[in-house]
């Protein structure tokens, strides 16, 4: 779907993409976790009917709950910490052929 307008500089186009049901619930798992709700949401933001939405969050939850593993690390005197590690990638430019660097 496209919208055309036009303006001083001449006719500008934008491209619509409507969400795929899966964007739709990956956002609605990120709002809440209960899976009704979140099959109510994917389903207001696709425009499809709630039991067809619901099947397919059951299936993502099903799928997720495999992949997902919540790490928690036991500190001093039993008190618990959650850990956060993200990868940070590091370019590294070796000698330039072109500048002779």
């Amino acid at each position: 779907m496209s919208a055309d307008w036009n303006t001083k500089y001449g006719t500008r186009r934008v491209r619509h993409d409507p969400p795929t049901l899966d964007e739709a619930i990956f956002a609605a798992i990120g709002i809440t976790d209960d899976q009704e709700q979140q099959a109510e949401i994917a389903a207001s933001l696709m425009g499809m009917p709630l039991d067809v939405v619901q099947a397919e969050v059951k299936k993502q939850a099903r799928t997720n709950s495999r992949i997902t593993a919540t790490r928690v690390i036991a500190g001093e005197q039993g008190a618990q910490r959650s850990v956060v590690v993200e990868r940070r990638v590091v370019r590294r430019f070796g000698n330039d052929k072109r500048t002779g660097t």
